[in-house]
């Protein structure tokens, strides 16, 4: 008997009890729903949910490869040994160390999700299948796996589950995770050691009187945030070798994910594009205040403001957060105008807090969370534009 026939039998065994929303899941994964909608007009499309969110995973697959070399290749560098960046060597450290970020994200994440849907009793929403691939993807290498799971059951439940689960919720989920991260463990997301695989224990054997060499593996954007320099050239930002969140390091995958969404028609080219002109904006108007001496190289904020303008798209979480997380057509602005309107902010906010926080030198998971909010008033002040002109055209053409 065939694994198809299987399941069918399995899927008529388990129909209509408590683990029918757990198996269908499954059920769907490996194959396509036999269900066909009668009666009334229905769009007729190739695509649903599922193929969506795993058409966004493979543009992220690549982020998560280069993100497993480039963890062994930091590694390697900064304890005085390095390697070829692709190497089985480097490749190896990387996957010890992101692989148990996926599983844990995953796991947990997903053991929520079906735990709702039994209790609930309706379908597992598919919309965890990106995030759990987001989330370690814009946390350091070095994270507690059980810090981790705290961080993802909250952003599952508060972020997702409470507002009525996929398509319901007003904050993306990978970024609600990322924010408790933030503020619940602030050490382990903007201390200067917790970038590199191994430089936490380092410290810890320098501080017991250990002679060993301390590895800080610190950010660029914290370098520059103390004024320190980067120490990095335009093509190490980036292809992305460079310390940093595991997928978040290299720009030039990024784009090509980032083109991959526009050509599949899942991600938004206009908040993409105006994400990068309100950054590109911002970080004019700070090297135009540096050049007119208003700020001088004594200022905390100089480091950081004096920076090439263009550069802020290549360092950081800016372009990872642009094209992966500010695009999520559940939280961000759905109107024409409104992506426009939306995007711009996101980029010029991400710069403004990026260069005016030096305690946590990065503004994109917070420019784009507090966006989410304001997403749903500014398409409704569009719309309500929209049809103002309307009337107006309507009274032209009666009198």
């Amino acid at each position: 008997m065939s694994l198809k026939s299987n399941l069918h039998n399995l899927k008529e065994k388990y129909k209509g009890t408590k683990m029918a929303p757990a198996f269908n899941a499954l059920h769907t994964f490996l194959y396509l729903p036999n269900e066909t909608t009668h009666g009334g007009t229905h769009i007729k499309a190739a695509d649903d949910l599922k193929r969506t969110m795993n058409t966004v995973i493979m543009a992220l697959v690549p982020c998560l490869i280069f993100g497993m070399f480039n963890a062994g290749y930091q590694h390697f560098a900064a304890v005085g040994t390095p390697v070829e960046f692709l190497s089985w060597d480097a490749f190896y450290i990387g996957l010890i160390k992101v692989l148990p970020l996926v599983i844990v994200s995953y796991g947990v994440g997903l053991a929520i999700e079906f735990l709702f849907a039994v209790i609930k009793g309706h379908e597992v929403e598919e919309g965890y299948l990106v995030t759990g691939m987001l989330v370690p993807l814009i946390v350091p290498v070095d994270l507690p796996l059980w810090m981790l799971a705290v961080a993802v059951a909250f952003g599952v439940v508060i972020g997702k589950e409470v507002f009525g689960g996929t398509g319901m919720n007003i904050l993306n989920p990978a970024l609600t995770i990322r924010a408790f991260l933030f503020f619940a463990y602030p050490t382990w997301m903007s201390g200067d050691k917790v970038w590199v695989h191994g430089a936490v224990e380092r410290a810890q054997e320098v501080a017991n009187g250990a002679n060993v060499d301390v590895i800080s593996g610190e950010t660029i954007l914290g370098s520059l945030a103390q004024s320190n320099g980067a120490g990095y050239s335009v093509a190490d930002m980036f292809f992305g070798f460079i310390p940093g969140s595991v997928g978040e390091t290299s720009t030039l995958l990024i784009l090509l994910g980032g083109l991959f969404l526009i050509f599949t028609k899942i991600g938004s080219w206009r908040i993409m594009l105006s994400s990068v002109v309100g950054a590109l904006v911002m970080g004019l108007i700070f090297n135009g205040v540096v050049s007119s001496g208003w700020i001088t190289e004594s200022s905390k904020f100089y480091g950081l403001m004096s920076e090439t303008f263009w550069h802020h798209l290549l360092i950081g979480g800016f372009a990872f957060g642009t094209v992966f997380m500010a695009t999520d057509p559940v939280t961000a602005s759905q109107t024409n105008k409104g992506k426009w309107i939306y995007g711009f902010l996101v980029g010029f906010i991400s710069i403004l807090i990026r260069v005016f926080n030096p305690a946590y030198p990065e503004g994109v998971m917070l420019a784009i969370l507090l966006m989410n909010v304001f997403a749903p008033t500014i398409d409704h002040y569009v719309v309500q534009g929209n049809v103002k002109k309307r009337m107006k055209r309507l009274k032209v053409k009666t009198a």
